[in-house]
């Protein structure tokens, strides 16, 4: 049943099969953790939106039409439920990215070097974005992190390619302004 298609897995769930839902999600529940933490630059409020959009789809895949793929779908969720949260909870602040890299696995003093720069530069991005108007972070994070086109981004948020262009444009003027500043400080 894994092979299976989205569609294919959604008319199951909807006739009766569990077991169809829990793969769909398997498939989507990584992409939705990341984008949510991306934009809330916080695990916890992350896996908090995480289980918000797991249960919108549960709700409301019996409304969704195929006109866009699954994860289209999704993905607007996602971002929509982000927005709202960050809105309500008047979230502007990116917290530091968690380091992945042990230091048990660094060999050298210059690895351990560049780790640290890379860290304080991941860092300076989250504060950064957490400058940036929400609907511009969140074309940054589209584009920018999830190398989205903006043909796909449009699809998600509903919004012109031309305007997200401009808010691209803004978003990462911004960013370089600003990491620039602290670079140079």
């Amino acid at each position: 049943m894994v092979d299976k298609t989205d569609k294919q897995l959604v008319e199951n769930f909807l006739n009766g099969d569990e077991s169809a839902f829990n793969i769909l999600i398997s498939r989507y529940q990584q992409k939705i953790y990341w984008h949510a933490r991306r934009m809330t630059g916080n695990h916890l409020d992350a896996d908090e939106i995480v289980q918000e959009v797991l249960l919108v789809i549960f709700r409301k895949i019996n409304e969704f039409k195929f006109e866009s793929s699954l994860y289209t779908w999704i993905y607007k969720i996602t971002s929509t439920r982000s927005i709202n949260y960050l809105n309500k909870k008047k979230l502007y602040k990116f917290f530091s990215i968690d380091d992945d890299v042990s230091y048990n696995e660094i060999g050298s003093s210059e690895d351990i070097e560049q780790n640290i720069l890379s860290k304080e530069k991941l860092e300076l991005l989250d504060k950064a974005l957490a400058k940036l108007p929400i609907k511009q972070r969140e074309v940054f994070v589209m584009r920018h992190t999830e190398n989205m086109s903006y043909e796909e981004i449009a699809a998600i948020t509903g919004k012109s390619v031309g305007g997200l262009k401009a808010n691209y444009f803004h978003a990462l003027s911004k960013v370089m302004e600003l990491m620039k500043g602290k670079l140079n400080d």
